[in-house]
C-alpha cells in the first residue's frame, strides 16, 4: 500500500511541474503585433502676430448674432475673448449666445484654445487691457487687472486660508450672566 500511495504522489508531483497550455496559434511576424497609433493632443499653434489673431478673434466673435461686440487679449498663445450682449438678455440666452461663439472660435486654429467670458465685468476688464496694450504699456500695467479676474473665476479653497490669529476666546454662560449659575 505504501509503493501505492508514493507512485500516486510521483505522479501527482510530475503532473503539476508540466509545461502550462499554449496558445496554439501562430506567432505574428516580428514588428507586426497590432496596429500601433501614436495618439498626440494637437498642440497649440505659436501666435507670432499677436495684433493679427486678436482683430480676427474679435470679428468672429462680433459676427455671431447678438454679440453687440467683443474684446480679445493675447497672452502667449492663449486668447481670452470677452464679449458684450444685451444686458436685459436672459442668462440661459447668453449661455447659448457664448457657446455660439465658442463653436465659431473652435474652427479657428488659434481660436480652438481660447477662452470666452460673457461676463459683463470681465468683458470690460478684457477691453482695458486690451487698450493698455495698444498704448504700449508693459505687461506689469495690466497683471492688477489679470489678478482681478481670476480672483473672481477662482474660488476660496478652505485649505489655502492660514488663520490671522487667536480665535476668540468662548465664555461660558455664568460669566455672561453676572456669575449666576442655573
Amino acid at each position: 500500500m505504501r509503493n501505492v500511495v508514493v507512485l500516486v504522489m510521483a505522479i501527482a508531483i510530475m503532473g503539476g511541474c508540466s509545461r502550462a497550455p499554449q496558445n496554439e496559434a501562430s506567432p505574428s511576424p516580428d514588428g507586426q503585433n497590432g496596429i500601433k497609433v501614436q495618439q498626440t493632443v494637437p498642440s497649440k499653434p505659436e501666435i507670432r502676430n499677436k495684433q493679427e489673431v486678436t482683430d480676427r478673434l474679435e470679428k468672429l466673435a462680433a459676427s455671431i448674432p447678438q454679440v453687440r461686440s467683443a474684446r480679445c487679449v493675447v497672452l502667449g498663445n492663449t486668447a481670452i475673448v470677452g464679449i458684450n450682449v444685451d444686458p436685459e438678455l436672459e442668462r440661459s440666452r447668453v449661455d447659448v449666445i457664448k457657446y455660439s461663439v465658442a463653436e465659431a472660435l473652435r474652427k479657428d486654429p488659434y481660436g480652438v484654445h481660447a477662452f470666452v467670458t460673457a461676463d459683463l465685468d470681465l468683458a470690460g476688464r478684457i477691453a482695458e487691457i486690451r487698450e493698455d496694450i495698444r498704448q504700449g504699456r508693459p505687461i506689469a500695467g495690466f497683471a492688477e487687472e489679470l489678478a482681478d479676474m481670476i480672483g473672481r473665476i477662482v474660488p476660496q479653497i478652505p485649505k489655502d486660508i492660514t488663520p490671522q490669529g487667536n480665535p476668540p476666546a468662548r465664555t461660558d454662560d455664568a460669566n455672561q450672566m453676572g456669575g449666576k449659575q442655573m
